[in-house]
């Protein structure tokens, strides 16, 4: 799994031009799923996500997790995240897990950081999405396992 988190002041997700969901202070989460993964691998993004301190303490320091400024997490599902394009111009995407199975452990990530009792909203999986983030600092950090 792979996951690109950016700290923000706020993020708006539609669909359609429909609100789907909207956070304040924060993180954005775009979150791949690579053929193969599992649970395991699910859980351990959803830890790291949580208990990252990207977040300035008193002294200016990142020291505090989105958790502990009592931030939101917008996770959004990218297949993209698994793009290839290293060999032409044309990203190849076969790394990325298949829909049907991508899915349920995008849904399962985000049920492992509510349970870490940060709230999260989420966009909708597969969905033609449009995202609108407020960039802070700018703070984006890049996870692979």
């Amino acid at each position: 799994m792979r996951f690109v988190a950016q700290r923000v002041l706020g993020a708006r997700l539609t669909v359609n031009g429909e609100l789907v969901s909207e956070i304040g202070r924060g993180l954005v989460v775009y979150f791949g799923v690579k053929a193969g993964d599992g649970e395991k691998q699910a859980e351990k993004c959803a830890e790291k996500i949580a208990a990252l301190r990207v977040f300035e303490d008193d002294a200016g320091k990142m020291n505090r997790s989105v958790k502990e400024v009592g931030g939101e997490i917008l996770f959004v599902s990218q297949f993209t995240l698994y793009g290839d394009a290293r060999k032409g111009n044309r990203p190849s995407f076969t790394e990325a897990e298949r829909p049907e199975r991508a899915e349920p452990l995008y849904e399962y990530a985000a049920t492992c950081l509510r349970a870490r009792n940060v709230p999260v909203k989420t966009g909708i999986f597969g969905a033609d999405m449009r995202i609108e983030q407020i960039n802070d600092g700018p703070v984006t950090i890049l996870f692979e396992l």
